[in-house]
């Protein structure tokens, strides 16, 4: 397995690490990368059989500065973060605690869908899947740009969504209900998503190193800045998003160390 994290081209610069027998030429493969996907850093790590045969950055943190990324620079995984909400339901059924059949309103008695029927047949397992009955990004604009609503009150909302497709009938990638996913791991475990994570998830993984939200990582911390082109032209940074009212979706800050062994579990 591979997990790769890009920091949005420009000169490479990779750490010291000697390259594994067999990817002797790796380096030229991801210079090639960096430029066809027009990204100043990159960093990579393999995991093989149970074991991480490579850790490595690769190009620059920041476009026109010098620091440059390493196998501990952090950078957003974005909607990787939806995999750990998914494993922290998981644990909670492997406990008893939860089951994927539960109704949602059973666990949460305010949710409301636009549509009475899917308020009342909502299943934990279907705020995972996407095919709800939502279009595309739907609710996206409640959080995204930056909004001041609390992650309760963008869950709220989501009843004056109106829907797209009759339930289970249509795929259609959403964030939103990855917003309620979080307040049923906090219902249920009587932690916030974000201490189940760090505690229930992070510490038995020995993540150390990653972040909840962007709002953790200070100056101090190696970190990747996110890249954009800037009015369709010339690639510039961009402010880091910090996802705090739907952190479920989107909110986690790593490197390829700590991911590496998020991969082997």
């Amino acid at each position: 397995m591979v997990v790769v994290m890009v920091s949005g081209w420009s000169w490479l610069a990779a750490s010291e690490q000697k390259l594994p027998a067999g990817l002797a030429d790796f380096s030229s493969y991801v210079e090639r990368t960096m430029k066809e996907f027009e990204v100043p850093g990159i960093a990579v790590a393999i995991v093989k059989d149970g074991e991480v045969v490579m850790a490595r950055g690769f190009g620059v943190r920041k476009l026109g500065e010098p620091a440059t990324v390493d196998a501990h620079t952090l950078f957003a995984i974005a909607s990787n973060t939806k995999a750990f909400t998914a494993a922290a339901l998981a644990v909670l059924v492997d406990e008893g605690k939860l089951s994927w059949d539960d109704r949602v309103v059973d666990r949460l008695p305010g949710f409301q869908m636009a549509d009475p029927f899917v308020t009342r047949e909502m299943r934990v397992r279907d705020l995972l899947v996407h095919r709800s009955g939502l279009s595309l990004g739907a609710g996206d604009l409640l959080y995204w740009p930056p909004s001041d609503y609390s992650a309760s009150e963008v869950v709220r909302r989501l009843r004056f969504i109106p829907l797209a497709t009759s339930f289970r009938s249509a795929y259609a990638y959403d964030n939103i209900l990855y917003a309620v996913a979080g307040e049923v791991v906090a219902a249920v475990s009587g932690q916030s998503w974000k201490e189940f994570v760090r505690t229930r998830i992070f510490g038995p993984v020995g993540m150390t190193e990653a972040k909840l939200s962007s709002a953790e990582v200070t100056v101090a911390n190696n970190a990747a800045t996110g890249h954009a082109k800037i009015d369709f032209k010339g690639l510039g940074p961009v402010a880091p998003m910090a996802w705090e009212n739907n952190a479920p979706a989107g909110a986690i800050v790593a490197n390829v160390t700590d991911l590496a062994k998020w991969l082997r579990v």
